[in-house]
């Protein structure tokens, strides 16, 4: 089964000013929730299913050997005792079990299905159960991130319009670009995990369209002339660096920005704000 995008993880060290950016750049970001396993987030709902995931690993001596520390909080706790940015690329799982089954099969798994659950509350204040599992990947060419495919137990609880109405007008996630040494060397990962087989390859990289959102393998001088910011450190393998939104009015985009003295600029019909001003990440808008 070919796999969209769910989510992506955005790890920081203060998680408060990371909403406080996200709010400036014109999305709703949702209440501070927390994890068992000392992680805390707050999500940026997009129209079409995707999720940004704010996160910051806030209670660190709570982080065990349980298959959930080890696969998820442990990896970002050593992620961000190094930088802050993009962590984690999260894919759509109809049945986590049976991902598990096929990312083990393939060659890339890194665990069983991971069941786990919080209560949320709807905007007037009612109580929701919310639940995932997650069936956790590794690259074997190398990559400094948390891969996983992610199941909703309760989506009809998750997901809020009220929570989509963006004032920058975004409609969504675009993709998600990678910078590696050598893309090519990510492609047999790339196929298992997204379940996807075909792949456009350029001198840029590799490209691999999912249902949901293009997941994009970028070599550092093409991000570098892609994006118009430096390329990620490498020295601990391939990292997410640039997550890509589209938004209705790229002016309207630009127009707040300024007016929140977000640094910004042009770059190939797009609007990058890069790392330096947003917490280790790339963000980019486009208008389609």
């Amino acid at each position: 089964m070919a796999r969209g995008l769910d989510h992506i993880v955005h790890a920081v060290r203060d998680l408060d000013a990371c909403g406080a950016l996200y709010e400036r750049l014109g999305f709703i970001v949702g209440a501070r929730n927390r994890h068992d396993w000392g992680t805390h987030n707050r999500v940026v709902q997009l129209p079409g299913g995707v999720f940004i995931e704010l996160l910051t690993v806030a209670e660190p001596d709570k982080l065990g050997s349980d298959g959930l520390s080890q696969q998820f909080g442990t990896p970002n706790r050593d992620f961000l005792n190094r930088h802050e940015g993009l962590a984690g690329l999260l894919l759509e799982s109809r049945d986590a079990a049976a991902d598990a089954a096929g990312f083990r099969e393939a060659g890339i798994g890194a665990s069983e299905a991971l069941r786990f659950g919080r209560e949320g509350r709807r905007p007037d204040g009612t109580p929701i159960r919310l639940a995932f599992s997650l069936a956790f990947a590794r690259d074997p060419a190398g990559a400094e991130a948390v891969f996983a495919a992610c199941q909703h137990h309760f989506p009809e609880n998750f997901w809020n319009p009220a929570f989509q109405a963006h004032r920058n007008g975004a409609t969504g996630v675009a993709g998600i670009v990678m910078v590696a040494e050598n893309p090519s060397d990510h492609h047999i990962f790339l196929f298992a995990f997204t379940g996807e087989r075909e792949m456009l390859a350029t001198s840029s990289g590799v490209t691999v369209t999912t249902p949901r959102g293009t997941v994009q393998v970028m070599e550092p001088s093409a991000y570098a002339r892609h994006f118009g910011v430096a390329p990620p450190d490498l020295a601990h393998g391939a990292r997410l660096a640039a997550l890509i939104f589209t938004v209705r009015d790229r002016a309207q985009v630009m127009a707040l920005l300024e007016q929140a003295k977000i640094p910004a600029a042009e770059q190939m019909g797009r609007i990058v704000v890069g790392p330096q001003d947003a917490m280790g990440a790339t963000l980019v808008f486009e208008q389609p």
